[in-house]
């Protein structure tokens, strides 16, 4: 496969070429390249995202991150969005998870549709944990996270570190003690060496629920508790206010994944968002300082500015400060 692959894309040799040079036919050199597409021997990319566009640029002076805007034709349908955007993520994971790196996943909507176009980039001596627990009251939720998980680490030939534990405990005390297993402390501690940190940005008004409030892992009092801290999202299960603030919310306290102050460890953190009507919570994540990497389409991209704007100075704006 390395050697078709090598003549037919290095050398710009025709598939007739390669076929004589192997002494094979022409069928079975393209099986061989099409094989090499699968495993990720060959990766084909046309860049559909740009990090040095007019609005790329606005988001990263504004932010101190760096974008990456998958253009987009509006009027663009929620889920053929989604799509455009997981793709792009896919294809470009692999330039951030490296060999002997650890990669925190945190399980959702976004994620889902990252895998669906992810390739095999066989990895050596890579680990890929789970930042959040998946366990709801309603089901176990353990085959919603394990699977997404399970899926990227064999993308990559990885370690595979489950976290086993409710998305959100009943009792802080429980979550306190169950910090204090061996077996969980593992976990943690592989989550604390993460290289790379992937997790998408939920939205309580978004059209496109994400996992967490559509599946039965908050119940109503939990709702009325997020309406009362005036909550417009979650990183990891981890809620938001519009400003970033989340110390003071109490179900955070109750959530097992890590806070913005614990993600902020990891030297690379991959936002992928693709839902204009996630800007908000965007933005609260954004200043919450989540996100060193954004992965979202050009409509989402200019929500989040017009939303950055809203209730700015002209001095500000002049400045281009948010």
């Amino acid at each position: 496969m390395r050697e078709a692959a090598r003549l037919y894309y290095l050398e710009d040799e025709t598939m007739e070429a390669v076929a004589r040079r192997m002494g094979q036919s022409r069928s079975t050199v393209s099986r061989m390249l099409k094989a090499a597409r699968d495993t990720g021997i060959v990766r084909i990319q046309v860049r559909d995202a740009d990090t040095t566009s007019g609005i790329a640029q606005d988001i990263m002076e504004r932010f101190a991150i760096r974008a990456h805007v998958v253009r987009v034709q509006e009027p663009l349908g929620d889920a053929e969005r989604l799509d455009r955007v997981a793709r792009f993520a896919a294809m470009t994971l692999p330039d951030w998870f490296h060999d002997g790196m650890t990669l925190g996943v945190a399980w959702g909507t976004t994620v889902s549709g990252i895998i669906a176009h992810l390739a095999n980039h066989p990895l050596e001596s890579a680990t890929v944990v789970q930042l959040n627990g998946s366990v709801s009251p309603s089901t176990t939720g353990l085959a919603f996270g394990a699977e997404q998980m399970s899926a990227i680490a064999r993308s990559f030939n990885a370690k595979l570190m489950p976290f086993p534990v409710p998305a959100f405990f009943d009792f802080p005390r429980t979550r306190e003690m169950m910090w204090q297993e061996r077996s969980v402390r593992q976990v943690l501690d592989s989550q604390a060496r993460a290289d790379v940190a992937l997790f998408g940005v939920g939205s309580i008004h978004s059209p496109m629920p994400s996992h967490v409030y559509a599946s039965g892992y908050l119940d109503e009092a939990d709702r009325r508790a997020l309406a009362t801290h005036a909550v417009v999202g979650d990183v990891c299960t981890v809620f938001m206010r519009a400003d970033g603030s989340w110390r003071d919310i109490a179900i955070n306290m109750r959530a097992s994944g890590p806070t913005p102050l614990e993600l902020r460890r990891i030297p690379c953190r991959i936002a992928v968002v693709a839902a204009p009507a996630k800007a908000t919570a965007l933005l609260a994540a954004l200043r919450a300082k989540t996100i060193t990497e954004l992965i979202l389409d050009s409509g989402t991209a200019q929500s989040l500015l017009r939303q950055a704007d809203r209730g700015m100075s002209p001095a500000l704006k002049h400045r281009g400060l948010g």
